[in-house]
């Protein structure tokens, strides 16, 4: 290929990318609604004295790279005693641990909630601080406070960056059907469960459709986890148009879902909300066959594949959007790092449709009412044939 050929081509490459990027700024309001982030990635704080604990004469699982299976493993050879110690020593670790006994990590959690409010109270007093410091510090106790109410289990909190936290609705350890609840953009510990719009939160999503199944089959057990365990993008900036937090939370996602397999919890079907779907499509590859049951994308900008064949997942994948929702004004197309590529709800993709007709705008899928929410609650208690 000559010179001049090579020229042209990268020039048509990179108007494409131009006009790329032009319509992602067109679909999303501008680039400037948003801020970069800084994804949030590896253990919570106090890995490292984890790590140099050996008080059991033994080695402790590394807390980012030991597999789940063997933390289950290395937990389950421990006596209650042994496990209780070290919930108390390392809360912010083994509230963090895939693969942890689950209610040994409601405990740890707990711990690790009443420490961060302490923490927090001492900063809104401190003299040394700011009004802003003293009122955003504030708002952090509060927020501990909030998870601590009774009943609450907390399956994962980390107070790094903007803060990430997961909550059970119901018993996992005795569900027949679980679910795992993805969110999108703009989500974080201070708006985990927010009143506002609250069916684009991730408490929000997981509560109705739990209300759903109950209302569907009210002698069925049922579990839905709300995850907000990755750093999400912030505003509809460049953040929300690439790929980079996706792949930072993808990980952990995957750790995830191991980490319930491995204690024993049914396979869940995991549902992903817009750029949530994102993280839902790199982390479906890095599954094992047992570690999901069925994926769900709905108001989804792309997977950041292709095809369902490109998942490489034996897991159901269901797709809906409804007709109201404005991601379907993004371009389905992935190019010089930008956009998220093929439309899940397109044919050619080859996910199994679900209709969404009765719900409204972006965050209105799980509203109670809506045709989508009673489909996704069917998909979840596998009875497929329910699902419209």
């Amino acid at each position: 290929m000559s010179v001049r050929s090579t020229a042209v081509r990268r020039g048509r490459r990179t108007l494409i990318g131009a006009a790329l990027a032009a319509a992602l700024v067109a679909g999303t309001g501008g680039w400037a609604a948003g801020s970069a982030q800084t994804a949030v990635t590896g253990p919570p704080p106090g890995a490292a004295a984890w790590r140099a604990d050996h008080s059991l004469g033994v080695r402790l699982p590394a807390p980012a790279s030991a597999r789940p299976a063997a933390v289950a493993r290395f937990f389950t050879a421990l006596s209650a005693a042994q496990r209780q110690a070290l919930a108390a020593r390392h809360p912010l670790t083994v509230g963090n641990l895939d693969g942890a006994p689950l209610a040994l990590r409601y405990e740890a959690n707990s711990l690790a909630l009443k420490a961060e409010r302490a923490r927090q109270l001492a900063r809104a007093t401190d003299p040394a601080g700011t009004l802003e410091d003293h009122r955003q510090a504030g708002k952090a106790a509060e927020r501990c406070a909030e998870l601590l109410a009774p009943g609450r289990r907390i399956l994962a909190f980390d107070p790094r960056g903007r803060g990430q936290v997961a909550e059970v609705y119901g018993d996992l350890a005795t569900a027949e059907h679980t679910a795992v609840v993805v969110p999108g953009s703009d989500i974080d510990l201070a708006s985990f469960d927010r009143a506002k719009d609250p069916y684009g939160t991730p408490a929000g999503m997981a509560t109705s459709l739990r209300a759903q199944m109950a209302a569907e089959a009210p002698k069925t057990r049922t579990a839905v986890i709300a995850w907000a365990g990755y750093t999400t993008p912030v505003g509809l900036g460049p953040d929300a148009a690439t790929g980079r937090l996706a792949e930072a939370g993808a990980p952990r996602l995957a750790r995830l879902l191991s980490g319930l397999a491995a204690t024993g919890v049914r396979a869940p079907a995991v549902l992903c909300h817009s750029y949530g779907s994102v993280v839902c499509g790199l982390a479906a590859p890095r599954l094992g066959r047992g570690d999901l049951a069925d994926l769900i994308v709905f108001a989804s900008p792309g997977m950041r594949r292709d095809s369902v064949a490109e998942l490489h997942t034996a897991a159901r994948v269901w797709a809906a959007r409804d007709a109201s929702d404005w991601i379907a004004d993004l371009p389905n197309v992935e190019l010089l790092g930008l956009g998220h590529g093929a439309d899940p709800t397109s044919p050619g993709f080859g996910a199994r449709h679900v209709s969404a007709e009765r719900a409204e705008g972006h965050t209105g899928y799980l509203a109670p009412g809506t045709d989508s929410l009673r489909s996704f609650a069917a998909i979840v208690l596998g009875r497929y044939g329910d699902v419209r």
